[in-house]
């Protein structure tokens, strides 16, 4: 078989690579309006995990944009609950750090507590919307209580997002500029890829018989979507 044979693995995986790109295009431009980063996270992670399913399309521009469709008025809904909670929490830092005594070391632990439950929580919100039919209220309780459920790929997802920025931004401070055009054509999409292992791994305690195709969660899963009767 030839090296550039179009059905080799290595025009397979720069097939792969291209869909990636051209999603994370996508996410950037989408995201230009700034209140619609929800529904283009969901879009983002939607084809992501079809790409990692090996169920995307032909044309995953049109994948993509059916997913941002279908996911705007929710995952916008979310994105803002999510910049509200930002704020009270970018507030409460303001507050706690005017804060001194042993009062002020308690309150700054309280930050520190509320920040990590809301990125534990935050990691499985879009994907989450992407994958599944569930109202906005649903969703929030169930990211939250996937993040415990599934708390070793929590954690590995975290650190490999925050490992991501910090490798890009700030192992080479005069490299921002390269750091903003990597993510900017690749970034974004490469680390939700990635990402879509853990969340997979983590997504087997909804759905542990992998329907995949139907997405449907099973009577004995620990979450089920609103669209089946036995939820909670």
């Amino acid at each position: 078989m030839s090296l550039f044979d179009m059905n080799g693995p290595l025009m397979y995986n720069l097939g792969k690579l291209a869909n990636i790109f051209l999603c994370n295009v996508l996410f950037c431009l989408f995201s230009l309006p700034l209140f619609t980063i929800g529904a283009a996270l969901s879009a983002l992670f939607a084809c992501m995990q079809a790409i990692w399913d090996e169920d995307e399309d032909d044309i995953i521009a049109k994948q993509y944009w059916n997913a941002f469709k279908q996911n705007f008025r929710q995952g916008t809904a979310i994105w803002m609950i999510c910049l509200l909670a930002a704020a009270f929490l970018g507030i409460y830092y303001f507050i706690v750090t005017s804060m001194t005594g042993t009062m002020g070391r308690v309150y700054r632990i309280s930050f520190f507590m509320m920040c990590v439950i809301f990125l534990f929580g935050f990691q499985y919100l879009f994907p989450l919307q992407a994958r599944y039919r569930n109202s906005v209220r649903n969703t929030l309780k169930n990211a939250w209580l996937l993040s415990i459920a599934a708390l070793p790929w929590t954690v590995l997802s975290i650190l490999l997002t925050a490992g991501a920025v910090y490798l890009s931004f700030f192992m080479n401070p005069n490299g921002v500029s390269l750091a903003v055009f990597l993510w900017g054509t690749l970034g974004f999409g490469i680390v939700a890829y990635l990402n879509s292992i853990f969340f997979n791994k983590a997504f087997q305690m909804i759905d542990p018989e992998k329907l995949e195709a139907a997405h449907e969660a099973p009577s004995e899963a620990l979450f089920i979507d609103e669209e089946h009767a036995g939820f909670f």
